[in-house]
Parts: C-alpha cells; sequence; structure tokens
C-alpha cells in the first residue's frame, strides 16, 4: 500500500427497526421475575435459569418491564408477538382518516358566477369530510366596508346550510375576516 493512502472498511449492514425489547441473551440481569406464556407467576429465579425454560419451551423470553426490581421477564414467541403488533398498527393508521382544514378565499367585489363556483367547491370539500376556512381579504379601501365582507360570508354559510354547521361566525383578523364550517354528522 503506497503511503499516504488509507483504505477504510464500513460495515454495510444497518439496523432496520428499533427493537424496544431485550430478548433471550440479551438480558443480563441476574434475577429476573418470570410470567409464563398464559400468564401465570413463575416466581423469581436467574436470568440463565428463565432461558432454559423458555427455551425448553421453544419460546423466547422477552424482558417486558425493565425498571421494575426485579425486572419482569415473560416467555413468549416474540416473532408471532412483532407481527400481531405490526398488524395492529397497520389497521389503526387504516382506521384513521386525518381531517384537513381546505380554505377558500375571496374579495368583497366577487361577482355572483364566482361565488357560486367557489360555493360549489366548498360544499364538494364538505361532503368528502374536510373543515373549510373561508376568508375574505380586504385590500386598501375596502378595510372601510368590512360590513360587505361580513354579508357574503353570512351568504356563503347559508349556501352550505344543508352539509355545514357554521363553528366560528364571521371575524375581523387584521386585513382577513374569516369564518370556518364543519361537515354535519352523518346520520
Amino acid at each position: 500500500m503506497p503511503f499516504g493512502i488509507r483504505v477504510f472498511r464500513f460495515r454495510r449492514c444497518f439496523t432496520i427497526a428499533n427493537i424496544a425489547h431485550q430478548i433471550n441473551e440479551e438480558i443480563a440481569d441476574s434475577e429476573v421475575r418470570l410470567i409464563g406464556e398464559d400468564g401465570a407467576q413463575l416466581g423469581i429465579m436467574p436470568a440463565s435459569e428463565a432461558l432454559k425454560v423458555a427455551e425448553g419451551k421453544g419460546m423466547d423470553l422477552v424482558k417486558i418491564s425493565p425498571n421494575a426490581v426485579p425486572p419482569v421477564c415473560r416467555i413468549m414467541d416474540y416473532g408471532k408477538y412483532r407481527f400481531e403488533q405490526a398488524k395492529r398498527e397497520k389497521e389503526a393508521r387504516r382506521n384513521q382518516h386525518v381531517i384537513e382544514i381546505k380554505e377558500i378565499r375571496m374579495s368583497p367585489g366577487i361577482a355572483d358566477n364566482d361565488f357560486n363556483v367557489k360555493l360549489k367547491n366548498g360544499m364538494k370539500f364538505l361532503r368528502d369530510g374536510d373543515r373549510l376556512k373561508v376568508s375574505v381579504r380586504f385590500r386598501g379601501r375596502e378595510m372601510a366596508h368590512t360590513s360587505i365582507g361580513e354579508e357574503l360570508l353570512n351568504r356563503y354559510a347559508q349556501g352550505c346550510d344543508q352539509v355545514a354547521v357554521l363553528d366560528k361566525a364571521p371575524k375581523l383578523e387584521g386585513r382577513n375576516m374569516s369564518i370556518f364550517l364543519s361537515p354535519k354528522p352523518n346520520k
């Protein structure tokens, strides 16, 4: 090897998942409280003896409560446990529905056709189960006529009253006036 050249060797393996439990030989405690696969307490015994009991049943020894004195270990099929846990998490993610807040912006001088298009889009969002924020932005001299924006927002809420409930009445925040609409609960 020439002078000044170094060869670095890197390990190409890496951990895919963070394992939260210590299993089998990873348990370094001298004594553990052992729980059987059916949930029965088997008593306090040395970790090596608990490992032999688990291996005798063809299962794994898993430390489930490391902070207890002595630590609590359970005899279980760890691969099956991890599979069922992943399956439960996947099912929970599938059943979870995230409610988004969609926003529709208008100006006080909006034309009727444009208003109807925005009303139709807002009703579509509400039917999909999302909350809706409708806001009117005032620019320049329009700030002197905030009542026009309030009337516009009230008209919008009345147009959506078949599919939505008004959560928050028109409120002026800076140069924007907004309302919040939520979908009506399905019966």
